[in-house]
């Protein structure tokens, strides 16, 4: 008896049918990627996202992280128009409390951090400190000669020696006249001079330096060269300098050193390690985040817990969206992310410090984040046009409802990508609230499929606009005729031959 095995059971259809037939048994084989995601009842088809992508009308290049893209904001939305149309109105404090955790964690986290500043024995500066330039702290005073940033040694010669004429007459009572008169600083001449207090890293290395050499009161002996020009300058005296920007800067300077020291003891106390795989696993994290919502893979350990790659994500998608973390973190080296994730992972210390010294927040604060939840979602869903009111107008029974509310997400993702409307973006609160209560999913399978459709769909507009695109009926220089081209219906008659002589 001949062997049988389970390679042979595939492959014999494929010999006995033909291609075509054996292609057939692939799709059979494959059908649940026919389908690129799905929302409660709702189902996004392969060629319904090919069709979105392809014959998109805004230049949208044709991606898996746009397909992505796509596929995630149809899931929403359509997710947000079945609890529309079920009459959820989306109050579960419950599932709003749990979804909202990294906000929170937010709120607790600044809460202490407040509490530790105001723990911190800082004063607002004296003028010892000033004097000593505690803080490289400085307050300063110039008249700038300024000279091109291409000038010859003999445009600078010249600049110098009015420079030299101006400063043998600069005195402290005449400075500040003396730089209205004669300064290129438009910022700072229409105040006598004054640059105010700054830190010494916030000026260029000549100026500052210039400037760090002299005492309070004095005024520079010889002219400052920058790339900018000649400088006459002098440190101001504390009794002119501005009392109220020195404190405030003295004070910050003071709690950056505070908090320095206090985050440098809170590392060695916590024993943070990152997890060798940890920049892999935060790359792929930030690149799939649906994926990795609720992974528990370690990223990091500390004294008392662990930075799992899910908490990770909560902390990232509290960030400023001008950070851009998500799409930067894959592109850095791996000593830059290894960084990154120690930072997330001594704010999860400082949680832990935070619940030691019993910061909560009050009744006030999560009765605000429910009421902006409830106008996120009321917002959202009068803009898509899916609020219960407006669908309970139109509609009587509820899947009447769900079906008018899945065809104006369809409606609305048509003018998305036709140019017509902007894409409302789904807060990642809302977005898990959704997912938590209504089953829903994306196929990466399915949405590698409809880019692949896509793909073909785009090359193929474009080919039929370039052969729509009407022929130049004046030949370019040295092109060579079509021969290919039909005879047009009247000829051009020949030009006429010369006539030989007898």
């Amino acid at each position: 008896m001949r062997s049988r095995s389970l390679l042979a059971l595939v492959a014999t259809p494929c010999l006995l049918l033909g291609l075509a037939a054996c292609d057939g048994l692939k799709e059979a084989l494959t059908a649940h990627v026919d389908v690129a995601a799905k929302a409660a009842n709702q189902e996004l088809s392969v060629t319904r996202l090919a069709d979105l992508l392809g014959n998109a009308k805004v230049p949208v290049p044709i991606t898996k992280e746009n397909a992505g893209i796509v596929a995630d904001l149809w899931v929403n939305y359509q997710l947000l128009a079945h609890a529309a149309a079920v009459g959820d109105s989306l109050t579960d404090k419950k599932a709003i409390d749990a979804a909202v955790e990294p906000i929170t964690k937010n709120m607790r986290l600044r809460k202490f951090t407040d509490s530790l500043v105001k723990s911190f024995k800082v004063d607002s500066g004296s003028e010892a400190s000033y004097n000593q330039a505690a803080g490289d702290l400085y307050s300063a005073r110039h008249i700038l000669f300024a000279f091109p940033p291409a000038a010859t040694q003999t445009q600078k010669d010249s600049v110098r020696k009015k420079a030299e004429s101006v400063l043998s007459t600069v005195n402290n009572a005449n400075f500040a006249q003396m730089a209205e008169k004669y300064s290129s600083d438009p910022s700072a001449k229409g105040r006598g001079g004054s640059l105010g207090v700054y830190e010494k890293g916030a000026m260029v290395a000549p100026f500052a330096n210039g400037v760090a050499a002299l005492k309070p009161g004095q005024i520079g002996p010889q002219l400052v060269e920058s790339t900018y020009g000649f400088h006459i300058v002098q440190r101001l005296p504390f009794d002119q300098v501005d009392k109220g920007e020195y404190a405030q800067k003295y004070s910050g300077a003071a709690v950056q050193k505070a908090d320095s020291i206090y985050l440098v003891g809170l590392d060695k106390t916590s024993n943070i390690e990152v997890k060798t795989n940890a920049p892999a696993l935060a790359k792929s994290s930030v690149s799939d985040p649906i994926k990795h919502r609720k992974d528990n893979a370690v990223l990091a350990s500390y004294k008392g817990g662990d930075l799992s790659v899910s908490e990770f994500l909560g902390w990232v998608e509290t960030m400023p969206p001008q950070m851009q973390v998500s799409r930067q973190l894959p592109q850095l080296p791996d000593s830059v992310v290894r960084r990154f994730v120690s930072s997330i992972a001594e704010r999860e210390v400082m949680l832990q410090k935070a619940d030691s010294a019993k910061i909560a927040l009050s009744a006030e604060d999560k009765t605000q984040l429910y009421g902006q939840f409830g106008q996120l979602v009321q917002g959202l869903s009068q803009q898509l046009g899916i609020d219960p009111k407006s669908l309970a107008d139109s509609a009587k029974t509820a899947p009447e409802r769900e079906r008018l509310a899945a065809n104006r997400v369809e409606a609305y993702i048509d003018r998305i990508l036709a140019g017509q409307a902007q894409p409302v973006p789904v807060p990642q609160p809302l977005a898990t609230v959704l997912q938590s209560k209504y089953d829903s999913s994306i196929n990466s399978a399915g949405v590698d499929r409809s880019v692949e459709r896509a793909q073909k769909i785009r090359a193929t507009a474009d080919s039929s606009r370039a052969a729509n695109q009407p022929k130049s009926q004046v030949p370019l220089p040295g092109a060579v005729p079509n021969q290919s081209q039909p005879p047009t219906a009247n000829p051009p008659a020949p030009a006429p031959q010369p006539t030989k002589k007898p």
